[in-house]
């Protein structure tokens, strides 16, 4: 049987764009990985936190391989709100920020070839080697074998959060998302929002929850629904 690609075009996803000669330093401070450890053509995967450590918006960060620029892979309806919360903390900073018609897909399987795919930016998703690539700008003639539920199938058997299905905003801690074991948030780079509750509950092992893949051959209850056991939730 030949290798096959699955691609998938994600239709819930936005791209926004941060230029300026201050964007690494600007979007430092502000998020949960390391951004100056960016070289063009990689990505990483980060969150911004309230200052108590809950989550708000999580997206992939790459830095475009042919323009000075960050591109900021992030759910459609978080874009506008994280656009505005990130400009809030602008001041000085020399950066511009804004929405961008740039679709995205994910693959997974074997790699996509790249001499097909002219002038898509394709990176590996930086969670898990198995998670596969993210592919920005690719043509619109780019053939779809797979649907965006299949990716949702493959990310989630993977125990691969996504933040706007699977996290509550103003609640949930960066790391009972996982991402401490995603490679999602950076140890020593530093000061950033929510950075000293986030490192007290790793270096304390605080936590007491996680996020973690569930299968049944029974309907699943509604989101929210209380688990027991023994009666004791």
């Amino acid at each position: 049987m030949l290798p096959t690609t699955h691609m998938a075009h994600l239709a819930e996803r936005t791209v926004l764009k941060l230029s300026g000669p201050d964007r690494v330093k600007f979007l430092q401070g502000l998020v949960t990985a390391d951004i100056a450890a960016l070289t063009p053509g990689l990505a990483t995967w980060c969150a911004c936190l309230t200052p108590q450590g809950r989550w708000q918006a999580d997206f992939f960060v790459v830095s475009d391989p042919d323009d000075a620029c960050l591109l900021l892979d992030c759910a459609s309806t978080q874009a506008e709100a994280l656009r505005t919360q990130l400009l809030r903390f602008k001041l000085r900073a020399t950066v511009q920020l804004e929405s961008t018609g740039l679709r995205v897909l994910a693959a997974w399987g074997t790699r996509p070839d790249a001499t097909t795919l002219e002038n898509a930016i394709i990176f590996a998703d930086p969670r898990l080697e198995g998670a596969g690539w993210r592919l920005i700008d690719a043509p619109p003639t780019t053939p779809l074998t797979a649907t965006e539920q299949d990716y949702n199938l493959h990310r989630l058997v993977l125990g691969l959060p996504d933040g706007v299905q699977d996290c509550e905003v103003g609640r949930t801690l960066a790391a009972e998302a996982n991402m401490d074991l995603l490679g999602g948030i950076s140890w020593t780079k530093g000061c950033y929002m929510g950075q000293e509750i986030t490192a007290r509950m790793h270096y304390r092992t605080l936590l007491k929850r996680r996020l973690v893949p569930v299968a049944s051959t029974a309907p699943l209850p509604p989101p929210g629904t209380p688990i027991t056991l023994n009666g004791a939730e």
